[in-house]
């Protein structure tokens, strides 16, 4: 099948236009009973390009995107690429003090949002700090009610102007999304992606999963996360393809979407395969189109997996700060506990603390450097400090733990940072000690992740009472749910009297991680178990 040249503009909105072109009447985008084709799609991203432009949103404006998968917000993330403006996908999960900080740290003058969302913008309204304009899908009536800003209804903010907007030239090197870290060591932070780091992923996607125009790129994830968006939409217009999407991970659809949009590929993160492998098995398991499905972590019945979905999984590396860079190769058996290796664009090394390299096989710290510009973030939006730390020694540090083994491939051992992996989500550790501590009867906490029986792991969190104050358990975690993303709210609490610490104070987390959970700890997964407990 001949394959599609590469445009000589490369920034984002160029590419779907050199598609709409090229391809016009060909199928791009699925979502439930929509069917977009190229010059379709293009055209409508276009009716909401001109309609921002009329409410004065100009080259390398940020614009924030809070909306679930939906048509509306693809239309809504190329339109503000094609007036040559940024997009910053908001996590919807976010609420309080966290959504208000990613707002304000995007100083955003407009925010697209759903308006199952409204709420949460109207608990932060006071602490928004450049928020004007807010673009409601839905309505906007009721939402005028709640919001102070001003707000326009989606629909009607759709123009009638069809043709592609005029931009100014757009160096490839220049930010076109913000797509925001989980804050492992510290509150989240904006990674500023350029055009070529999005171009180059979907150009690594395609070349390394050999994908072509036959092919269907599925994901159920959310298009504020790389696997939807940068990892699935655009290496599908890139071959000229088809892309579906689907509203949210669901295990008793997932297979019916599958076969419904023809999907050759999918990706899976945190326990989507587990969920999948506990489903019942059925009869017709392997009636799916799907050849290939990629992503992390690898479980240990990847290959009773494929055998009973008649499908090859393999496993890829990465990080959003420096990029996927490493690749299970489709010609190569897998081998148990590896990665993959490193594609030739990136340069991929293992340092000890003080950053000497280390020989194959010992374990250090995955560091990662490019060998192509624009390849890696550009920095942390407006965290110079944070930037600095991260690049130090002009490398990348990715705070994981790894190691080569003599063929050449990566080995990912555990992370070195302060981190929580949850079903998908990296999650802050020090994010949700900062919410439980506002809790008045909690003096201090500590957050970690526990082995979970869906691969990954749980949210634990070790608290000391202030003395005299008496709370339940349940009561800490209505304080949570009200403060923070769901999937951010532990699951397991321990009430000590004291946090185990060094000479300096620093909790010594490694000994909390020791003790991990035990009869004494309080499950919210568990019946009856209610209590509550004084200092």
């Amino acid at each position: 099948m001949t394959e599609l040249p590469t445009p000589q503009r490369q920034d984002i909105a160029s590419l779907l236009e050199d598609r709409a072109d090229r391809i016009p009447d060909d199928v791009f985008f699925l979502f439930n009973e929509t069917v977009d084709t190229y010059a379709a799609f293009n055209q409508k991203a276009n009716r909401f390009a001109h309609g921002l432009s009329a409410s004065g949103v100009v080259d390398d404006e940020i614009v924030a995107v809070m909306m679930p998968n939906s048509a509306e917000f693809m239309y809504a993330w190329f339109g503000i690429l094609k007036l040559g403006a940024v997009e910053a996908p908001i996590n919807t999960a976010f609420r309080s003090r966290g959504l208000a900080h990613l707002l304000n740290l995007c100083e955003c003058r407009v925010l697209v949002l759903d308006e199952q969302f409204v709420d949460q913008i109207a608990e932060v309204a006071q602490e928004l700090t450049t928020v004007k304009t807010i673009i409601l899908r839905g309505d906007a009536y009721a939402a005028r009610k709640v919001l102070p800003m001003e707000v326009l209804d989606y629909e009607q903010v759709m123009s009638d102007q069809t043709s592609n907007p005029q931009r100014p030239e757009i160096d490839a090197l220049e930010r076109a999304m913000i797509l925001f870290t989980s804050g492992t060591t510290g509150r989240s932070k904006g990674c500023v992606l350029s055009h070529r780091y999005l171009y180059h992923h979907a150009e690594l996607i395609v070349r390394q999963f050999q994908v072509t125009k036959a092919d269907t790129l599925y994901s159920p994830f959310p298009l504020f996360h790389a696997d939807a968006a940068y990892l699935t939409i655009l290496p599908a217009i890139l071959a000229g393809c088809r892309a579906a999407l689907s509203e949210r991970f669901s295990a008793s659809r997932y297979w019916s979407e599958i076969r419904k949009y023809g999907a050759t590929v999918f990706d899976f993160m945190g326990a989507t395969l587990t969920i999948l492998w506990k489903q019942q098995p059925k009869a017709d398991d392997p009636d799916n189109l799907v050849r290939l499905a990629w992503g992390v972590p690898m479980p240990e019945f990847a290959e009773a997996f494929e055998k009973r979905f008649d499908l090859k999984l393999v496993e890829v590396y990465g990080l959003t700060d420096a990029g996927v860079g490493v690749f299970q190769p489709l010609d190569e058996p897998r081998r148990p506990g590896a990665c993959g290796k490193p594609v030739s664009s990136y340069d991929y090394r293992i340092f000890d603390d003080d950053d000497r390299e280390l020989p194959t096989g010992e374990i250090g710290e995955i560091v990662i450097r490019p060998n192509e510009p624009g390849i890696m973030m550009n920095e942390y939006l407006k965290m110079p400090a944070e930037t600095l730390a991260t690049m130090r020694n002009l490398w990348l540090h990715s705070g994981d733990l790894g190691f080569f083994d003599e063929a050449g491939y990566l080995h990912f051992v555990q992370r070195k940072k302060d981190a929580i992996r949850r079903r998908g989500e990296n999650i802050s550790a020090f994010e949700i000690e900062e919410i439980v501590t506002l809790h008045p009867s909690v003096l201090e906490s500590a957050a970690i992740g526990v082995p979970s029986e869906l691969s990954e792991e749980e949210v634990m969190v070790w608290l000391v009472l202030r003395p005299g104050c008496s709370m339940s358990e349940p009561e800490l975690i209505t304080h949570c749910e009200s403060r923070m993303a769901a999937y951010m709210v532990p699951r397991y609490v321990q009430i000590v009297e004291a946090l185990p610490k060094t000479p300096t104070e620093k909790v010594e987390k490694y000994k909390l991680v020791e003790r991990g959970v035990t009869a004494a700890t309080w499950d919210r997964e568990a019946v009856g178990t209610a209590r509550t407990i004084s200092a």
